[in-house]
This record gives C-alpha cells, sequence and structure tokens, in this order.
C-alpha cells in the first residue's frame, strides 16, 4: 500500500484527539466530572493557573473531557486552535462580542439563523454596533459594502433554513482588503464537507448539538482558528462562563466518531428527498444546494465536497397545507432540531426563525409555509413513501 502523509478525515472523527485524554488502559475518554483539580506544589499550581505549564485548575475554564472534543474539531478542521462553549448561540454570542466594541462595523447576509438574527437587529445595535445585512447571495452588493469598511464579515453557508450559499473565498477577499476579519457558520456543511480556514477565512463556528454530535442529545458549540484569535475567545468565554458540560462533551466526541458515515448517508438521502419533491404536485419549490436548478449550486460545487443533510422546501397551500402535512409523516420528529440520525422536520416559524415576528420573517425571504427537512440515517425507500403518503393527504 502507498504510503501517505495525511490522515484522512474519516479516519480522525474517531481517533483525533483522543491519545492524551485516555487513561488506565481504556479505550473511550473518560468523562472528568471534578470542578477542581489538586496541587501539591504551589508553584506548578501558579504556572498552570497562569498559562505556563499544561493542566486544569477549575472546571470553568477547562476540563481534560472538554479539551479532547476540542482538539478533534480543532484537527478536523485543520485549525491552530479550538475552544467550546455551553450552545451554539454561545458560541455566536461570545465571539462576536469577544471582537466588536461600540462605534465597530460589521456586514453579515439577511438570512442567518432565526438567533443570529436576533443578535444582528436588536443586541448590538444596544452596543452601538453598526450592522449591515446585505441579501444573501448577492456577492456585488456584499462587497460595496465590505468596501466601506467593517471590522467583521460574518457568513453562514449554507444557510438556516433556505439552505443559501455564499461565496467563501470571494468575500473573504474583499474582507482582508479592508484588514476585517472573517467568521463562517460552518454547522451545516460540517468538517466533512467544508472546511473555510483553508479558504482563508479567520473563524469556524459551529453548533455541536447538530451534526457533530448527530443524536440529538446533548448541547454544544465550537470555534476554531489560529491560537491568537481563538485565545482571545477563550478568554472572553472563560469569564462570562458559558462553559461546556463535561458529559455534554463525551456525547458530542462519541457521535463524532460516526460524523463521517452519518453525513455521507444524510446528504445521500437529501439528494434523493429532494428530487422526489421537485416531483410532486404538491410542492412549490425545493431548495438543496446539491439541486443544479438551485441558484447557487457552482458555488456549492466548487467550495464544497458534498451537499449536506439539509433542504427546505414551500408547499402549495402554505400553512394551512403544512398543517395538514407534517402529522401525518410517521418517520420524522417534529422538533426544532436538525443533524441527527432521525429525520426531523419543522416549519420555520416554529424551528430557525422562533424568536422572529412574521414581518421579520417575510423581511428575511422565509415564506410561512416553508418546511425545513433534515434527513436521517434510515432508509431512503421508507423516507420516501412517508412523504408520498404525507403529501397525499393534503387537501386542497
Amino acid at each position: 500500500m502507498e504510503e501517505k502523509n495525511s490522515v484522512r478525515t474519516g479516519t480522525n472523527s474517531v481517533w483525533a484527539g483522543e491519545k492524551d485524554y485516555l487513561a488506565h488502559g481504556a479505550t473511550q475518554v473518560p468523562v472528568v466530572h471534578s470542578v477542581a483539580y489538586n496541587y501539591n506544589d504551589v508553584d506548578e499550581w501558579y504556572e498552570v493557573a497562569t498559562g505556563k505549564r499544561k493542566g486544569h485548575i477549575y472546571g470553568r475554564n477547562t476540563n481534560p473531557t472538554v479539551q479532547s472534543f476540542e482538539d478533534k474539531v480543532k484537527i478536523l478542521e485543520q485549525a491552530e486552535a479550538a475552544t467550546s462553549f455551553s450552545t451554539g448561540m454561545a458560541a455566536i454570542s461570545n465571539s462576536l462580542l469577544t471582537i466588536l466594541k461600540p462605534g465597530d462595523r460589521i456586514v453579515s447576509i439577511k438570512d442567518t439563523y432565526g438567533g443570529t438574527n436576533k443578535i444582528f437587529s436588536e443586541f448590538l445595535p444596544r452596543l452601538n454596533i453598526d450592522v449591515e445585512l446585505v441579501e444573501t447571495g448577492n456577492h456585488e452588493e456584499m462587497e460595496k459594502e465590505i468596501a466601506k469598511g467593517c471590522k467583521l464579515v460574518y457568513l453562514e453557508t449554507p444557510t438556516n433554513p433556505t439552505v443559501k450559499i455564499t461565496d467563501i473565498v470571494r468575500i473573504t477577499k474583499a474582507a482582508k482588503k479592508v484588514n476585517a476579519l472573517v467568521f463562517v457558520d460552518n454547522t451545516f456543511a460540517t468538517p466533512i464537507n467544508q472546511n473555510p480556514l483553508t479558504l482563508g477565512v479567520d473563524l469556524v463556528i459551529h453548533s455541536a448539538t447538530k451534526f457533530l454530535g448527530g443524536h440529538a442529545d446533548a448541547l454544544g458549540g465550537v470555534v476554531c482558528g489560529s491560537k491568537e484569535l481563538v485565545d482571545a475567545i477563550y478568554h472572553y468565554r472563560e469569564i462570562n462562563g458559558a462553559t461546556m458540560d463535561p458529559m455534554a462533551a463525551y456525547l458530542i466526541i462519541r457521535g463524532m466518531k460516526t460524523l463521517q458515515l452519518r453525513v455521507e448517508k444524510q446528504q445521500e438521502n437529501a439528494w434523493k428527498v429532494a428530487q422526489f419533491l421537485q416531483q410532486h404536485d404538491k410542492i412549490e419549490a425545493v431548495f438543496y444546494p446539491g439541486l443544479e436548478n438551485h441558484i447557487n449550486h457552482d458555488i456549492a460545487k466548487k467550495q464544497m465536497k458534498g451537499f449536506g443533510g439539509m433542504l427546505s422546501f414551500a408547499l402549495k397551500g402554505e400553512m394551512e397545507a403544512v398543517r395538514q402535512f407534517l402529522p401525518k409523516l410517521k418517520f420524522a420528529h417534529r422538533a426544532a432540531n436538525l443533524g441527527a440520525v432521525e429525520t426531523t422536520v419543522g416549519p420555520a416559524r416554529t424551528t430557525s426563525h422562533v424568536e422572529n415576528t412574521p414581518e421579520e420573517r417575510a423581511a428575511l425571504g422565509i415564506p410561512e409555509g416553508l418546511v425545513r427537512y433534515s434527513a436521517g440515517i434510515e432508509d431512503i425507500e421508507d423516507l420516501l413513501y412517508d412523504l408520498k403518503q404525507a403529501l397525499d393527504s393534503i387537501k386542497a
């Protein structure tokens, strides 16, 4: 067999970041629940506390199980450093608040995840931070806004729930001309399909609750980037306290061992579901980057290795049709989550953008009848049959 220098992504999903944390011959990373760590030598204790020596002093700062999770994601995203959080929104908000100060300007896209959009529309303006939201996919307009000057460019690609795509390389080049940082929410793509740091981005953000964990049983968030940038975000997080729980870290580590297998199956199912829905007479429109008629298909094809397990679609008849359709599904949780092994569905108004008003959702280009569909790992024949019988049950 030909020798190779680099370890592939699937193997890293299983092995990366664990060796240094195994104990007593165990093959799995232990869950360390200790809040504090004992030191007999006061000078050693001080060196660990001040970061001059590796170790742990207090659970709000670091934890061995949590650090193993961070190391795994760091390697998968090809980053210098990573730090974790209690939730994905904690990762987003802490990262933004570490970098931005009153008087700064941020440029982003309109249809980010609802919680992110709330930060942009409600909380950052309170701090006298100027937020410019551009129509997602309008690269020319975004470049014009960036050229006016900004501290940060924030992207989410694919977006939640409309799965629109932004050209990461193109926008990053525009940002660098004005010395702006670029953050990318990579939750939908996962490290299996997209590595924004290799495209010039400064920080990658994940809601680890979703595809990384993959079993809908643990909350978490994580960011990856340069050591200097991640250290600054870690410092903000350790003081503000949005720390990942060690049990959650263990569950997400366990989930990540099958990350590549799950994502490959999920996107295979999503692709076939999208094709099926395109042909059904109860469907108004289907949104999936793998479809050739998707508005950003060519960009997705260029910067992603696969198109992911997420899609959305609009039903003819809007919310009345949604009310009839959703209860008929047998192999789908009607819940506000995504990325799990089970298929999960729901309208944007009760999932991704539940925090927004109908008027705000309309302004973001999100129809009330839009259904978000997170494909699971079930047999595709069962998913397609389930969709067909549910769609056929809709009365005009």
